[in-house]
């Protein structure tokens, strides 16, 4: 269902989307893609990373039986309440030869796959709080874990915590749940619809019955100097930053650090605290459902949680070759599809050609592993405050955090500056789609590379 069979090579030119549109049908023809997969291939450099790594985890060579990957893909979503991922691997489940009475809920699963629940459930909300000790509980006892299952398990959770979070930032789980519901408002009819590509259509965000509340867009809070940041202003600040000298010491560094996390904290604070409730028809897939995300520098006293220091653990120079070693060749995939999103550009930025947008995209990525409390020693996090508006920090913190509270209110705020130049045409408006699609696989990877870094991290300290 997801293998590659052709390559595809990175655009350098936002125009080339629409130049090379009919690459873009035949990508879409060439595979069985489900609908987030066919959302993600407005990215389809990214695409192919993404589906080699799904294909591998779901279908590949690895330690885990196929009913269990896809019983820990159900378990993942359900943490954020994400029904179409749910139901599109229950389905796989069972046709897998899963056992139907596994789906009556947690009670009713083996014992040797309960036992993970707990970790699912730190790395979906609070990663930092995983420790070596919660592997060893799983690699002893009478139903214990092999550590290549342990990694292959691992790797499948936060795989589908972070895609959950894209399902719902790209407002597909309601367009969706509308979609089955019958509700479509397609009239082409079935003997055409064989025959043609269907192309992802720019999804309506339904507002959700919880939702959490949004700050106004004006606002005087010093959280954030770029509010209403026109175009030619942030592209006039990301030069800057690229041309000046460095000034802060590693005190100051530090200082800066703190700062972006504890506004993060504050945006929290702006939020309605409502807890979600559980729908019923999910209820019994989720586990002590009250534990969700709590900021990092709300640890309370728990000070034996330091920031997690890339220096001193990261996927480059740790994470990849601990990964690959326990889990054949997943690491490779891993990577490329890491560099993929970190690296996705088009040189562009509204209507304006050759931009260098790589200290944009660091800014996001950096304040997305900020939230989950790892710091990059040698980047500037004052660089955030300058080109990160305030409602881009918010869709951001509620789309790692809370997907399943984001509202049409907050997708549509993101990335206001980038819009008004583009508006008037649907090619246009599509590109505006694509950009914010650019944002969110940027919140998938970032968000999964965080998850990672924390058990990886615990492994080793087991191992060692």
């Amino acid at each position: 269902m997801y293998s590659m069979v052709e390559c595809y090579t990175d655009y350098s030119e936002m125009g080339q989307i629409n130049q090379d549109y009919g690459y873009r049908e035949r990508l879409m023809n060439t595979f069985e893609l489900d609908r987030v997969s066919k959302v993600i291939g407005y990215h389809p450099s990214y695409l192919e990373h993404f589906l080699n790594i799904q294909n591998f985890i779901m279908c590949g060579d690895g330690p885990l039986p196929f009913v269990y990957r896809h019983y820990l893909a159900i378990m993942a979503a359900a943490r954020h309440k994400c029904t179409y991922l749910i139901n599109l691997h229950t389905k796989a489940f069972l046709e897998q030869g899963g056992d139907r009475t596994w789906l009556n809920g947690l009670d009713f699963i083996p014992p040797k796959l309960r036992s993970i629940y707990t970790i699912n459930k730190i790395l979906a909300h609070r990663p930092w709080l995983l420790k070596k000790e919660h592997i060893e509980e799983l690699t002893t006892g009478t139903n214990n874990w092999s550590l290549s299952e342990v990694v292959h398990a691992i790797v499948l959770l936060s795989h589908f915590h972070s895609l959950s979070s894209f399902v719902f930032s790209c407002g597909l789980t309601q367009e969706l749940e509308n979609t089955s519901s019958q509700n479509s408002r397609s009239t082409v009819p079935q003997q055409h619809v064989e025959k043609t590509v269907e192309l992802p259509q720019l999804p309506e965000i339904i507002e959700v019955s919880h939702p959490l509340s949004s700050s106004p867009k004006h606002s005087n809070n010093k959280l954030d100097a770029s509010i209403d940041l026109g175009v030619d202003a942030l592209m006039a600040r990301m030069k800057n930053l690229s041309e000046r000298s460095p000034e802060c010491n590693e005190a100051e560094l530090s200082n800066r650090f703190k700062s972006v996390e504890q506004q993060a904290v504050e945006l929290s604070a702006a939020k309605a605290e409502a807890v979600l409730n559980v729908p019923q028809n999910i209820s019994h897939l989720i586990d002590d459902p009250t534990f969700t995300y709590q900021d990092f520098q709300r640890r309370g006293d728990t000070v034996s949680i330091p920031t997690f220091r890339i220096q001193d653990y990261s996927w480059d120079d740790h994470g990849y070759s601990l990964v690959n070693r326990l889990y054949s060749d997943v690491g490779n995939l891993l990577d490329e599809k890491f560099r993929a999103a970190y690296n996705l550009t088009y040189f562009t930025m509204a209507d304006r050609t050759n931009v260098d947008t790589s200290k944009f995209r660091r800014a996001i990525w950096n304040y997305i592993q900020c939230i989950y409390g790892i710091r990059y020693d040698d980047y500037d996090y004052g660089e955030v405050n300058q080109l990160l508006e305030r409602s881009l920090k918010m869709f951001i913190k509620t789309a790692c955090c809370f997907p399943e509270r984001i509202t049409k209110q907050e997708y549509d705020s993101i990335l206001v500056q980038l819009q008004h130049s583009e508006k008037g045409s649907n090619d246009k408006t599509q590109l505006i789609y694509t950009k914010k699609v650019h944002v969110n696989l940027m919140i998938l990877e970032a968000r999964n590379q965080a998850e990672l870094l924390y058990a990886l991290r615990e492994i080793m300290r087991y191992m060692t």
